[in-house]
Formats: C-alpha cells, sequence, structure tokens
C-alpha cells in the first residue's frame, strides 16, 4: 500500500484541473482497500472516491484522501434463456466494457457507446444516453461500507435510480464504495433507434439491416461529433440535466417559443432540452478566457487549455441564471461540484 501526499491530479480527471490532493491511494482489490482504510492515519480524513474522472469539476485542492478505484475484470457469471449477467470490476472502462458487449452479442448497452469514466459510476449516475438508461439493464452491485467495513448488496430497488440520480447520490452519500456491478444483458436484442439522430445517422451509413455494432458506430460517430476528446479539450461531457417541467408551464413557454423541444414522460411532465435553453440564451460557442461553452453542444462547458474550476463553475452558474432569467426553468448541474 503505497499513500502519496501533495498528489497532482491533473491526468486523472477529464476536465484536467491542475489541483492537488493531500493524500492519495490506489486500490485493485477489496484487500487493499481495506488496508488502506484500516491504517489509522486515514481514520479520520475526509475521503473521496474517484474513478474516471468524468463527471467531476475540482474548484479547490481536495484536503483529504482520494481513493483511486482501480478494480477491474469482466465475467459472465450465469445465464437462462433471455439474458446472460455479466459481473464487471467498477473500475473497468465503461466503453471498454459497452464494446465487450458488443463482440459478444450481448444486447442492451450499445446506445451508451462512447460514454466516458468508469464502470461504478454508471449506476451512481444511473447515466443514460439516447432513450436507454443504466437502470434498464442493471442487476445488482456490491459496495463496500466505509463505516463498518462490510460488503453489502443493492437490488435495482434498493439503488432508487431517477433520472441521473440514485441513493448514492442522495442520502447515501459518500458512505460507500462501489466495487462490482452485475448487469442483465439480453440475448436476442431490442433494438432503440428512435431516439436523437440514430436513425438518420444509420441511413447515412447505409445500414439495410440493424445490429448492436451499427447502433453502437451511430452512437459513436453522433457524439464524436458534439462532444470534444477530453484529452484534447477539458470537459466532462454533458454538464446540466434535461429539465422536468409540468405539462402546463409546457404549454405556456409552447405559445412563447414554438421550436422548444419536449418529451412526455410517464410522471406526467415533460422533459426540455436543456443544450436547446442555454443556446437559445446565446450561451453556445461563448468563451470567456479559457472557460466556454463548446460551439458545437451547449450543454457541454469547457477547458480550452488553462481554466480554473472556479472559472468554469462560475460560467455554469451565469447560464443556470440566464435561462431561469428567460424561461423561468431551472436546470441543474449533472457534474459534481467539488
Amino acid at each position: 500500500m503505497i499513500i502519496h501526499e501533495n498528489y497532482f491530479l491533473k491526468a486523472l480527471h477529464t476536465f484536467h484541473i491542475p489541483v492537488y490532493a493531500k493524500y492519495f491511494a490506489a486500490f485493485k482489490s477489496v484487500d487493499e482497500l481495506q488496508e488502506i482504510l484500516n491504517d489509522q492515519n486515514n481514520a479520520l480524513t475526509q475521503k473521496l472516491i474517484l474513478g474516471g474522472g468524468s463527471n467531476i469539476l475540482f474548484t479547490k485542492n481536495f484536503n483529504g484522501l482520494i481513493l483511486k478505484n482501480d478494480i477491474g475484470g469482466i465475467e459472465k457469471i450465469i445465464e437462462d434463456d433471455s439474458h446472460v449477467y455479466v459481473k464487471v470490476g467498477a473500475g473497468e472502462n465503461w466503453h471498454r466494457f459497452v464494446m465487450y458487449c458488443i463482440a459478444n452479442e450481448l444486447a442492451g448497452v450499445e446506445n451508451l457507446s462512447l460514454i466516458p469514466g468508469n464502470t461504478g459510476a454508471s449506476p451512481m449516475q444511473n447515466i443514460g444516453a439516447y432513450g436507454v438508461e443504466i437502470k434498464d439493464v442493471f442487476h445488482k452491485l456490491e459496495a463496500f461500507s466505509i463505516a463498518d467495513r462490510t460488503m453489502q448488496k443493492f437490488s435495482a430497488d434498493e439503488c432508487e435510480f431517477g433520472y441521473r440520480q440514485s441513493v448514492f447520490k442522495t442520502r447515501l452519500r459518500n458512505e460507500y464504495i462501489i466495487l462490482f456491478v452485475t448487469f442483465r444483458l439480453n440475448k436476442v436484442p431490442v433494438f432503440n433507434t428512435s431516439y436523437g439522430a440514430i436513425e438518420q445517422e444509420l441511413e447515412k451509413m447505409g445500414v439495410k439491416k440493424l445490429s448492436l455494432k451499427a447502433i453502437s458506430d451511430a452512437v459513436i460517430a453522433i457524439r464524436t461529433k458534439k462532444l470534444p476528446d477530453t484529452n484534447i479539450i477539458g470537459n466532462a461531457g454533458s454538464f446540466f440535466k434535461n429539465p422536468e417541467v409540468p405539462q402546463r408551464q409546457f404549454h405556456e413557454l409552447q405559445q412563447n417559443y414554438t421550436g422548444i423541444p419536449g418529451y412526455k414522460l410517464t410522471n406526467g411532465k415533460v422533459k426540455l432540452a436543456a443544450g436547446w435553453l442555454i443556446e437559445q440564451c446565446g450561451w453556445k460557442g461563448y468563451r470567456k478566457g479559457d472557460a466556454g461553452c463548446y460551439d458545437q453542444q451547449a450543454l457541454v462547458l469547457v477547458n480550452y487549455r488553462n481554466a480554473s474550476g472556479d472559472q468554469i463553475y462560475n460560467l455554469s452558474e451565469e447560464i443556470k441564471q440566464s435561462v431561469k432569467e428567460k424561461f423561468n426553468v431551472d436546470i441543474e448541474r449533472e457534474v459534481n461540484i467539488i
């Protein structure tokens, strides 16, 4: 076990903000995690679990212990007539897992191709894209309780999934470390191409027969056009959640903004496109110093080179306020602020 002091974090998160952790340690097994946490010097230290660093914005140095989850591995554990259950280490790269599923003809996550980050964050965030969310393929997870040093299993119901939300972001925040996630994948695919520009992209690609790979390739093509490469321009993907409003409010908005997109939800509300709202407020392509709003997708805030975390955060506050003033709609940050 090696615990580093004053560890530089710039390369370990996708915004690439130059900040330091007072202490830093990586673990590749439950035993290594136990050893780190049992160290008396770490008992009262503030802790932060870091995976792929793709949904976090550091606005300052972290005055505590950052634990980097490097538990990997992808393993088929059981199957039945319709499904294959695959257990994945939380430190496994998410896109690598998706590519594994496609190579093995396991359906359910193809629409989630090229989402940055690691597998452990997928249930925490209930990540989603193009009409699919983690809760649709989730079976269970195993997490480590920081308080009592025990492993616990969580079912889908116990995870309390919501829109980009789970119990691990609310009442159990910072109490558990997700170590393994088991997914229930379909042997026979049910293709989902109706959301976003997938159908248009498939047509452009000349796809005559649908397949998991074709849908994945279409999603990758769309995301590549709309989202900057984090190795070149620092970002965390979509910075804001799509807001939900009552139908009455949506109808009022339609009267003033005839082109406003909205998606009716089963809860009776209407989901708005945060990117559209932000773009209508004039932010798309905006840049102040090295902090900006990406010119291909208004949902994405970027660090062009040397922006500070505070500069990115302050820009997000200005965007939130302008959307509220123009549309009377609150948009929430999806990215975790440290």
